[in-house]
């Protein structure tokens, strides 16, 4: 028989199991030929042992078929490895039984049953993540168009002082994406930084106005018209006592750590605020809602924190059923002199219960007449709902921010308290009346969702945004002088231009760009004030560098927000461009937001 010393694989096995086969085959065949030349007496004597050792097998095989025992197994497993049996060239028919056995047995010595391979679990299959941002919820927001003076003068929108939809994108352009470009709300862009306007001296009049134009630094033909709010601002020790009820989402889908950890510790900040004159109340919702905590003085600041550390995440979400009991509970500790509020902090995945936007705002709008405000606060991603976090804090008469880092909880509920926290002013609307005369294009950026019709102007019935104490709220106007080349609309073929009135007031009027005028209410009235002031072309600004810190700055916000939604208005305005005004126009920056602006230019840059 031939002999392999030593193998390494699949290929040496066969290569050995055959030679030893043949090798066998090549015995019996032997021992067949040998046989017929025996004498009689030597082949009875072999047909008398091959008899006795077929007896034997059978008997063996019925006792192992009895006994099922495991030795059997390991046998039936030896005698039938396909190996042996379907080797090429082995003629089962040419052996006698008991020979075939012989073979069996001499085959199992010399190559060892292989042994059952084991039973694995099925292999894993790697993650399938989707576009997360595929799943983010946001608002359809196309840019504001150009129109032609002649034939609209008028343009009438509320304010807005929600900042969410800047720290969104910033958290995305962070982690290497472009954000969406209905992600993208320009004026949230603009107002997230502060600008030196001076305040009022006092709340009789509660913000002073402040305008600027100077040329676009995209296009040196048209220019920007910067109206600028400052509202009256009040000291930390001098708000209003406070009653907040801190409405948290603590479904399954908050189960991140830039949701409810993130949330925990932003809130925990805000209660170090607060003394014994404000109150706490905890109401948390996932499938169902609950109140965590009564009402609890401010200064018992360990009892809030226990109950904060105490959350977490699991279920699926019943906002409404939250919004409900939270409005309950600020009814019940109402502060009639002070602030009334409920927080929402939520990643606004309204995914069971009344989900229908429609029948949430409408549950908003009558708790808002009650006297109770709403502030939204945005955390996390993947499933984040921005669409509906921006409509709830706007019907709210509250502001919406996003929390994507404890930087910006600092921010929002630390360093702009007085703001976030204390209305000086609602129902705040701007209209501004441009003159024929001096302006035929107008575009105002951003504000998509805050237009409002002429008429709305001076119905006190409808709805428009709230000021907080020291808020600052910024708009700008890009618009086309009638001199210039650059218009962007043609004249119409069958229009006149309009005849200008011939009396004193128009007279006095010929230099004026635009008028603007405001409406707001008192913090306790139903009845608005007027405001008004006109803007004029004497005090243009001829070359952008010669505007202030502050109107170059918010131009490039502006430019940059533009870029991010593809472009339209600002296609000539380079990157690097944007970075030199920017770092130019720092100016006086405490906390490091613009310089944070400078360096996710730098990023976007890149991601182009």
């Amino acid at each position: 028989m031939i002999q392999l010393t030593s193998y390494n694989s699949e290929k040496m096995h066969g290569s050995i199991l055959t030679l030893t086969i043949i090798s066998l085959l090549a015995g019996c065949q032997g021992q067949q030929q040998n046989t017929s030349a025996q004498s009689d007496e030597q082949a009875a004597v072999i047909e008398q042992k091959n008899t006795q050792r077929e007896a034997q097998t059978q008997t063996n095989t019925s006792a192992e078929v009895q006994t099922k025992s495991k030795s059997s197994q390991e046998n039936e497993i030896r005698f039938n490895h396909p190996r042996i049996e379907n080797v090429a060239g082995l003629n089962h028919e040419s052996l006698a039984p008991a020979q075939m056995q012989q073979v069996r047995h001499r085959i199992g010595a010399v190559y060892p049953p292989m042994p059952m391979p084991p039973i694995l679990p099925p292999k894993p299959m790697p993650p399938q993540f989707e576009n997360e941002q595929a799943r983010e919820n946001y608002l359809k927001n196309e840019q504001n168009p150009v129109k032609q003076v002649m034939l609209e003068p008028v343009s009438t929108f509320s304010i807005d002082v929600d900042t969410g939809s800047y720290s969104n994108s910033r958290r995305m352009i962070k982690m290497g994406k472009r954000p969406p470009a209905d992600a993208v709300r320009e004026e949230a862009f603009i107002n997230y930084f502060d600008y030196h306007y001076s305040a009022p001296k006092s709340l009789e009049t509660p913000f002073n106005v402040h305008t600027e134009v100077a040329p676009a630094p995209w296009n040196n033909q048209r220019q920007l018209l910067k109206i600028g709010i400052k509202g009256f601002d009040i000291e930390k020790a001098e708000l209003k006592a406070a009653n907040l009820v801190f409405l948290l989402d603590v479904s399954g889908s908050m189960n991140a750590p830039d949701k409810l950890p993130l949330l925990k510790s932003s809130l925990t900040m805000l209660t170090k605020q607060l003394d014994e004159n404000d109150s706490v109340a905890i109401v948390v919702y996932a499938g169902a809602a609950g109140l965590v905590l009564p009402a609890t003085k401010g200064n018992e600041y360990q009892v809030i924190s226990n109950a904060l550390n105490n959350l977490s995440a699991g279920g699926s979400t019943n906002g409404a059923q939250g919004i409900e009991l939270a409005y309950q509970i600020a009814s019940q500790n109402f502060k009639k002199e002070g602030i009334n509020r409920v927080i929402l902090a939520t990643d606004g995945d309204f995914n069971v219960g009344m989900s229908s936007v429609d029948a949430l705002k409408k549950l908003i709008a009558n708790k808002r007449k009650t006297g109770i405000a709403l502030t939204t606060l945005g955390f996390g991603q993947g499933n984040y709902n921005d669409g509906l976090m921006e409509q709830l804090a706007n019907i709210g008469n509250g502001q919406h921010a996003y929390i994507d880092t404890i930087n910006e909880a600092r921010k929002v509920l630390v360093d702009e308290l007085s703001s976030t926290m204390q209305i000086i002013a609602k129902d705040v609307k701007i209209q501004v009346e441009f003159n024929p005369a001096q302006v035929a294009e107008y575009r105002l950026i951003g504000y998509q969702n805050r237009l409002l019709k002429q008429e709305d102007f001076n119905n006190d019935t409808v709805d428009a945004g709230e000021l907080g104490a020291g808020h600052t709220v910024t708009a700008l106007y890009e618009i086309t002088l009638a001199n210039s080349p650059a218009k962007q609309i043609d004249d119409l073929r069958y229009q006149t231009p309009q005849q200008m009135p011939t009396n004193s007031n128009f007279s006095s009027a010929q230099d004026e760009l635009a008028y603007v005028k405001l409406r707001y209410k008192a913090p306790n009235s139903d009845v608005s004030k007027l405001m008004s002031q006109a803007i004029f072309a004497s005090e243009t600004q001829s070359q952008f560098a010669q505007a202030s810190q502050d109107f170059q700055f918010a131009a490039t916000v502006a430019g940059f927000a533009d870029k991010l939604k593809g472009e339209k208005y600002t296609g000539l305005w380079q990157y690097q461009q944007l970075i030199d005004v920017a770092v130019a126009n720092k100016g006086d920056d405490p906390f490091g937001y613009r310089n944070e602006f400078i360096q996710l230019l730098r990023t976007a840059a890149e991601l182009e």
